[in-house]
């Protein structure tokens, strides 16, 4: 099976292409949120460097969210339209999840950290066995200052990656001190290929997402969303 897989969910956008279980390449651009204008192109790029046709591809993996709405609405209706136009299969696969798949087989907690603005973080929690990786949370939004106190509870070595580390590096090292690491620059961005990896897990196993009712992770409302409630004094339900 040849796979494509898109990340643009945060301002770095990245594609990749995967045969079963092999990468054969991976594109990445961290220019800050020009997705709407790079993401084709790097799908182009890419599969013209492997030699490999759009129509070749079976199946379009995507990141799922959470992460920057206008981003991830990028990603999705990029995935949806190329698996629409050429009967392709779709996966969607939690960012976060992706973005911790980077650090499988660390020991102690991993926890992906995304800057979700507003002071706060996407994250979940995760730790590795064996060979896969276990979430022990729920995707949340969040307060660094919180997050940390979460993290007490852990007689643990916690492990930080993501976009949100260099801004709330020092909430991290002086509320949890010594148990803190951070992974290494390689390691630390989201990556098409950690999307392309777990997306490949479920193939195997013929688990796909309907193209239809295939939706994004927000984890919280849009701004444009909470002002629409606070003006009219009801909530949006989806």
């Amino acid at each position: 099976m040849i796979m494509l897989s898109i990340d643009s969910s945060t301002p770095i956008a990245s594609v990749a292409v995967l045969k079963d279980d092999v990468i054969l390449g991976e594109a990445l651009l961290n220019t800050q949120n020009t997705h709407s204008e790079k993401l084709l192109l790097l799908v182009s790029h890419l599969l013209q460097e492997l030699n490999l046709s759009l129509k070749a591809v079976e199946t379009i993996a995507v990141a799922q969210g959470p992460g920057s709405f206008t981003g991830l609405r990028i990603g999705m209706a990029t995935a949806k339209g190329l698996a629409q136009a050429g009967a392709k299969k779709l996966i969607a696969v939690p960012t976060l999840d992706a973005l911790a798949y980077n650090l499988l087989g660390r020991q102690g907690i991993i926890c992906p950290i995304l800057n979700a603005k507003k002071n706060e973080v996407y994250t979940a929690l995760y730790q590795s066995e064996g060979e896969t990786l276990k979430r022990l949370s729920d995707y949340w939004a969040i307060k660094p200052e919180e997050l940390a106190n979460k993290l007490h509870d852990f007689a643990e070595t916690v492990c930080f990656l993501g976009d949100g580390v260099n801004i709330y590096r020092h909430i991290l090292i002086d509320s949890l001190k010594e148990s803190v690491v951070f992974a290494p620059a390689h390691q630390t961005l989201p990556r098409a290929a950690s999307i392309a990896a777990l997306a490949w897990q479920r193939a195997k196993q013929n688990d796909f997402d309907d193209l239809y009712d295939c939706s994004i992770i927000y984890v919280r409302k849009s701004e444009a969303e909470v002002r629409w409630e606070a003006t009219h004094g009801q909530k949006i339900t989806s």
